[in-house]
């Protein structure tokens, strides 16, 4: 035997009733229908992550769907290869009417916030090196690159 489980997505997953006894299941609309929500935000390391971290409360805190109680948070919880890793946490009371659109309603308004403050979201960059280029390319790269003089 089998119990069905309809995702948000709308797909139907059949999961073996064994499964259900010996496994842990978490059921979100049991006995608290209360859902928090965790965002990754990742900051450039030029920014400051204090003013970063009080602009995602700010954007959260407008979000009308994101409970006042228990207080939503951010934390600084890494320092990645390219970024200032953050965390905001928030809670939503009503998932049934979607977890992924309060979720981009607080990240755009995460961006305003950035934006208006300088706040950059930094992507990685690479340096590219190039070897061996074959002369007769390079003396046309670096002719074409120069700038020509007025007569």
């Amino acid at each position: 035997r089998y119990a069905s489980v309809i995702t948000r997505d709308g797909k139907e997953h059949l999961i073996p009733n064994e499964d259900l006894i010996t496994s842990k299941v978490v059921n979100w609309s049991f006995s608290d229908k209360n859902v928090r929500v965790r965002v990754p935000i990742d900051i450039s390391y030029e920014c400051d992550p204090r003013q970063a971290i009080e602009l995602c409360l700010d954007a959260a805190r407008a979000a009308p769907r994101v409970l006042n109680e228990p207080e939503s948070r951010c934390l600084l919880t890494g320092f990645g290869e390219h970024s200032v890793k953050l965390q905001l946490r928030f809670w939503i009371e009503d998932p049934s009417n979607g977890v992924g659109n309060v979720r981009s309603e607080v990240l755009l308004a995460v961006w305003d916030q950035f934006q208006e403050a300088g706040i950059e979201i930094p992507f990685p960059q690479q340096d590219i090196h190039v070897r061996g280029l074959p002369k007769e390319l390079l003396q046309k790269v670096t002719s074409e690159s120069t700038p020509e003089k007025n007569s």
